[in-house]
């Protein structure tokens, strides 16, 4: 298969996407002055505010919108929780079961079957991902299980997002970015009615350029590329490919914490990016059935 056969649009913004996403474990376990409802509420009200400028594009079906903002709010406020419940690392690797959860929930889309190349894909980038994130062998202790099945959670709500939303009504990208508004202050209003008063006069100017960070960053134009990049792309081909995003996001960590680069990083990354390429090459339908929007 040539390069310009599976070189498109679509895979140039979800190569973005993933290049964003890759900053989001190392920025968000620096915040540690807030809750992470409070930390979720902050950063989505913060990328909201961002498409207030666009507001006349805001056009958007109710179900659309509820699904969206039911998303935003839900993994991120899922993943942040499972940083501070388990080892961030080990909280990394079962948020990034998400691509392997679009892969195998790409058959819920009309004219996507998997074929044997998407299988094997998405178990070479599972099996790199553990090499990569775990530091021998994953145990789930007993101390660590809520902070694992709160990452878990976290990967089934954005895996099934990322195949459903090809069948929701289309709606411009910057609905993608508005619905953080919405989901911000929800999640603050949750924050407030649980935890009590927020305290955002003792978060240090530390956090809150962090905070601006992750809502300009991983969490604001991402949202906005990965929805393009799967609105007209393959989703198989996009799953495997995210593979490359705990890569990354683990190089990350390891660089900021001073961390040797061993053996078990170079064959993991090998690993994901051989699953990536592969899932990436697989040659999708010539003629796809148009995907009936959910009603």
């Amino acid at each position: 298969m040539s390069a310009v056969s599976w070189w498109d649009r679509s895979t140039a913004l979800a190569l973005l996407t993933i290049l964003l996403w890759a900053s989001l474990a190392a920025l968000t376990s620096r915040v540690t002055s807030v809750s992470p409802l409070v930390l979720v509420g902050l950063v989505l009200f913060f990328c909201g505010l961002g498409a207030l400028p666009f507001w006349r594009q805001w056009r958007a079906s109710a179900l659309s919108w509820l699904v969206t903002i039911t998303a935003l709010l839900l993994y991120h406020s899922l993943l942040f929780m499972s940083f501070r419940h388990a080892p961030v690392l080990e909280a990394n690797l079962i948020n990034y079961l998400w691509p392997l959860c679009i892969i195998l929930f790409t058959p819920l889309l009309p004219g996507h079957p998997l074929k044997p190349q998407h299988l094997l894909a998405g178990a070479l980038g599972l099996v790199g991902s553990v090499l990569v994130m775990v530091d021998g062998e994953l145990k789930l202790q007993q101390a660590y299980l809520p902070g694992y099945l709160l990452a878990l959670g976290a990967a089934i709500v954005w895996g099934t997002y990322s195949v459903l939303s090809r069948r929701l009504p289309p709606a411009p990208a910057v609905v993608t970015a508005a619905a953080c508004l919405p989901a911000g202050l929800l999640a603050l209003l949750l924050a407030w009615g649980l935890e009590g008063p927020l305290p955002l006069a003792q978060i240090p100017r530390a956090d809150w350029l962090l905070i601006m960070g992750l809502a300009m960053g991983p969490m604001g134009a991402a949202f906005v590329t990965w929805y393009l990049a799967l609105r007209d792309g393959d989703p198989r081909r996009i799953g495997a490919l995210a593979y490359l995003t705990p890569l990354l996001s683990t190089l990350l960590l390891v660089w900021l914490n001073g961390e040797e680069l061993t053996s078990r990083h170079l064959l993991a990354g090998a690993l994901i990016m051989g699953g990536a390429l592969l899932g990436l090459m697989v040659k999708s339908p010539k003629s796809q059935r148009v995907v009936k929007p959910l009603s």
